[in-house]
C-alpha cells in the first residue's frame, strides 16, 4: 500500500484534466486504476461496445473476498463544456481559485471518486489489521450518455462471474444546498416519448380541404399537459410531464402542414410503471382523436430502497461529520442506481449539485475535505459496527 496520503483535491485535478467527455476515456480510467493498485486493489479493465459505437471503458477494482461486498460507483465521463468562452477559466484545466477547485467533472462527480479513493485509503490505514469484508469501485465512462456500455454491462459481468455486491454508495452530488443535507434513496422513472400528428396538407385559405396536424398536436398535448398523473406519494414528489420541443418544420406561412412532432418526457413516480404510463398516455391521445404515431422509449422504472444498514449509517456518518439531519429523497433525474438497485440495497450521496454541468462548474476545497471524512466515517460505520 501507498505511504502517500491520498490529497482528494490534488487527485480530483488530475481527473478533470483528463477531458473524459462521453465516451472518450482520455486515461481518466488509467489514473483511478493506478491510484487504486497502489492501494491494494485488483483492477479490472472492463471494454464494451454494443450496438457498433465507441467503445466505453468502466473499472471495476476489489480489496478484500470476504462479504460483505461493500461497493462505491460512480462515472468519470462528463458532460461537454459547451462554448469555451463563456467559461472564466479553462474547463479542463483543474486549476484551483479562491478556495475552489474548478473544471467539468469537479461536482460530478470526478470530486466523489477522489473523495472516496482517500476516504478508503484513510480507513484501510486505520484498519492494519484488516477488517471483515470488501471494498470494491465500479467506474464507468457511460452515465452521462446512452448508459448501454456501462455500469449495467459491469453488472452482467459481476453476474457471470458470480461475484455479489452486498450494498452501493453511488457518489452522485446528492446535496441540495449543503454538503450533507440530502441523501437519495430512490430515484423517479422516466419516460420519453416521441408524438406525430398525421393530417392532410392544404392551402392555409382553404382548411376544410385540409386536416391541420398543427392543431391535432396542439389538441393532444393540451390533453397531455392539463391531466394531473396523480398526486404523488409517501416518498415521491407527484409525476411530472414537459414539453421538449415542437417541430414542424413548416417555412411558409400559407400552407397547412401535413405532419406536426413533438418530444416529451415524464418523471414517474412509484405509483407507476414504464407500461402503465404508456397505457396513460393511449387513452388519452384516442380521446381527442385523429391520426398519430406515438414512440416511447423508458430509460428506467421508479425505484425505493427503505433506509436500511447502508442509509442509515450514511445519514450517521453525515451527522458526526457536518451536525446536519441529512433528508432521505427521491427526488431528480435518473442515475445508474437504477440499475444497481436489482443487485443489492443502494443509496447515493455526494457533493452539493447545484454546479453540476453548468458553466465554471467548481467546489469547494472544504466541501472536498469534508466528504471525504464523511466517507472514511461511513466505512467505519458499515464494516466496524455490530
Amino acid at each position: 500500500m501507498s505511504n502517500t496520503a491520498i490529497d482528494p483535491a490534488a487527485l480530483a485535478a488530475r481527473l478533470i484534466r483528463r477531458p473524459s467527455v462521453t465516451p472518450k476515456d482520455e486515461g481518466a480510467l488509467d489514473i483511478v486504476a493506478a491510484t487504486l493498485e497502489e492501494l491494494g486493489f485488483a483492477c479490472h479493465r472492463l471494454v464494451f461496445a454494443e450496438g457498433g459505437g465507441e467503445p466505453v471503458y468502466n473499472l471495476y477494482a476489489r480489496r478484500g473476498t470476504a462479504p460483505p461486498n461493500l461497493c462505491f460507483a460512480g462515472h468519470t465521463d462528463v458532460v461537454p463544456p459547451g462554448v469555451r468562452e463563456a467559461w472564466s477559466f479553462d474547463p479542463f484545466a483543474g486549476v484551483v481559485r479562491d478556495g475552489e477547485l474548478c473544471g467539468r467533472g469537479a461536482v460530478d462527480m470526478k470530486g466523489a471518486i477522489a473523495a472516496f479513493i482517500a476516504a478508503a485509503q484513510r480507513y484501510l490505514d486505520r484498519r492494519k489489521d484488516g477488517f471483515i469484508g470488501s471494498i470494491s469501485v465500479l467506474i464507468t465512462g457511460d452515465e452521462e450518455g446512452p448508459a448501454v456500455n456501462g455500469t449495467k454491462k459491469v453488472l452482467e459481468w459481476l453476474g457471470e462471474r458470480g461475484e455479489i455486491l452486498d450494498a452501493c454508495l453511488v457518489g452522485e452530488p446528492t446535496s441540495a444546498v449543503a454538503l450533507g443535507d440530502m441523501i437519495k434513496i430512490g430515484r423517479r422513472g422516466s419516460l420519453t416519448g416521441r408524438l406525430t400528428a398525421h393530417g392532410v396538407q392544404g392551402h392555409t385559405a382553404y382548411p376544410h380541404l385540409a386536416d391541420n396536424a398543427a392543431h391535432r398536436l396542439v389538441a393532444m398535448l393540451h390533453a397531455l399537459t392539463t391531466t394531473e398523473l396523480d398526486h404523488g406519494s409517501e416518498h415521491f414528489p407527484p409525476s411530472t410531464l414537459q414539453v421538449a420541443t415542437i417541430d414542424i418544420g413548416n417555412p411558409v406561412s400559407n400552407v397547412i402542414p401535413a405532419n406536426a412532432k413533438a418530444v416529451f418526457n415524464i418523471r414517474f413516480n412509484d405509483r407507476w410503471t414504464g407500461e402503465s404510463v404508456k397505457r396513460w398516455l393511449a387513452e388519452r391521445l384516442d380521446m381527442v382523436g385523429g391520426r398519430y404515431e406515438l414512440d416511447v422509449s423508458v430509460s428506467g422504472e421508479s425505484f425505493l430502497v427503505p433506509p436500511g444498514a447502508i442509509g442509515e449509517r450514511l445519514a450517521e456518518a453525515v451527522r458526526r461529520v457536518t451536525g446536519k439531519t441529512a433528508e432521505f429523497s427521491t427526488t431528480g433525474g435518473t442515475s445508474d442506481a437504477r440499475f444497481i438497485r436489482t443487485c443489492c440495497p443502494v443509496a447515493e450521496f455526494g457533493l452539493v449539485g447545484q454546479r453540476a454541468h453548468q458553466v465554471d462548474e467548481r467546489v469547494a476545497l472544504a466541501d472536498l475535505a469534508a466528504l471525504t471524512e464523511i466517507y472514511q466515517t461511513f466505512l467505519g460505520l458499515y464494516f466496524d459496527s455490530p
